[in-house]
């Protein structure tokens, strides 16, 4: 489906599918020759730098009903601009609007955001094994997500389970990956239950991420519909789902938390509230999974009117900013992060150049942010000050129908024929 819902009088188109945080942000070190051996090092080295990349490579999930776009796209990106360099079709695959790579990078994994697959009430999983020479997806197998319209996706650090969220089926599923990038069926599924304050988007349970905690043991889910974030233990070995300690933590009535980012330090979540268009942070105790919130600002600058929609959110790899889109104020708002108390200030709304931004992208190198523009079928590249954070436009713009999911590979891509 397109994610077209009625709100009221009015259509919200993107319900509220989508991300990850498993969006991989490492620093990226500039290569370096090695006077020993005369040859480009991947790390920096104590004689010359060498030319900086041609480009980084992108993946881009897109929505298909009642588009042109055909699936999941290869991009290489200009580095310095985010000027598209190359763009191929890598996968054709149905409304691919979540996406994810295994560790090792050989592994694609994407949510097929539909809410019927063979006659049954659910989305589904696909996977493709990635040639890391080329880049280019090849078929691994696709199985029931167990809900309908799966909007979020992540990979566990062994790669060996997909943590999807399935929006319409409120609940969360664990899939088995094989060696070979196959897919199983569901070993693990997580029903939520409840409703919120909303009498339109919270009649019923919408699970909208997963992620792991950096610590590792702990899956941390938001559910739209009814408020709340839950925590589940993670048995890495069998892909099962089991409650924490501290199970759970109620945000306010009608907040809507839709998107979660953890801090550099693992100490802090972050979470972007799609109802009441807030970010919220809360301290994360790894033992024991609990959560309390610290502090919550609005995404908008004072005065701003209008609906709106935070959708994103992600942290640079610094630890010194955090970024949130806003559907509506098409914007992005940045957020600095104090250095003692932690404590977020919004510091700058940039507008995105295009209509109802969706997922948002850093480049490996934290040098360039991209903004996948849903409506307006573009994504636009903003240049990121490395002290302070904030963005700037490169003029860095790619037409590509209904772009929904960024996800840079943290590989150097050199322009092919």
């Amino acid at each position: 489906m397109h994610d077209d819902i009625e709100l009221g009088t009015r259509t919200l188109s993107d319900r509220t599918p989508n991300g990850d945080p498993r969006l991989s942000r490492r620093e990226f070190v500039g290569a370096a020759a090695l006077a020993t051996l005369g040859c480009a090092s991947g790390r920096m080295g104590a004689t010359r730098a060498a030319p900086p990349p041609a480009g980084w490579e992108l993946y881009v999930g897109t929505y298909t009903n009642d588009t042109e776009s055909h699936g999941i796209y290869r991009l290489v990106v200009d580095a310095t601009s985010g000027a598209s360099r190359q763009m191929a079709i890598a996968a054709e695959t149905a409304n691919p609007s979540y996406l994810a790579l295994a560790p090792g990078r050989r592994t694609l994994v994407a949510v097929n955001e539909v809410t019927t697959f063979e006659g049954r009430p659910t989305g589904t999983v696909s996977t493709f094994a990635r040639d890391p020479a080329t880049g280019s997806l090849s078929p691994r197998g696709q199985r029931a997500s167990r809900g309908g319209a799966p909007c979020y996706v992540t990979v566990d650090r062994a790669a060996r389970h997909a943590l999807v969220a399935n929006y319409v089926g409120g609940n969360v599923a664990v899939l088995p990956i094989g060696a070979d990038g196959s897919i199983g069926d569901a070993s693990a599924v997580v029903q939520h239950t409840g409703r919120g304050a909303h009498p339109v988007r919270q009649a019923a349970p919408h699970a909208h991420c997963v992620v792991l905690a950096p610590s590792g043991g702990h899956v941390v889910v938001t559910d739209l519909g009814v408020d709340r974030i839950m925590v589940h233990r993670f048995d890495a070995a069998s892909g099962a789902l089991s409650p924490s300690p501290v199970a759970e933590v109620a945000l306010r009535p009608g907040a809507g938390p839709r998107h979660l980012a953890f801090s550099a330090d693992g100490r802090t979540l972050y979470v972007a509230c799609e109802l009441d268009s807030t970010l919220v942070a809360l301290d994360y105790d790894s033992d024991s999974g609990r959560l309390q919130e610290r502090q919550r600002l609005f995404t908008r600058p004072a005065g701003a009117t209008g609906e709106n929609f935070p959708a994103d959110v992600h942290v640079h790899p610094s630890g010194r900013t955090v970024y949130v889109s806003n559907r509506g104020d098409d914007s992005v708002a940045v957020f600095a992060v104090a250095p003692l108390s932690g404590e977020l200030s919004l510091t700058q709304s940039v507008a995105t150049g295009g209509r109802w931004p969706r997922n948002f992208a850093l480049a490996p190198d934290g040098k360039l942010l991209l903004v996948a523009n849903q409506r307006s079928g573009t994504i636009v590249a903003f240049r990121v000050d490395q002290a302070t954070g904030a963005l700037a436009p490169t003029g860095g713009r790619i037409a590509l129908p209904a772009p929904v999911c960024l996800l840079f590979t943290d590989g150097v891509a050199r322009d092919r024929p």
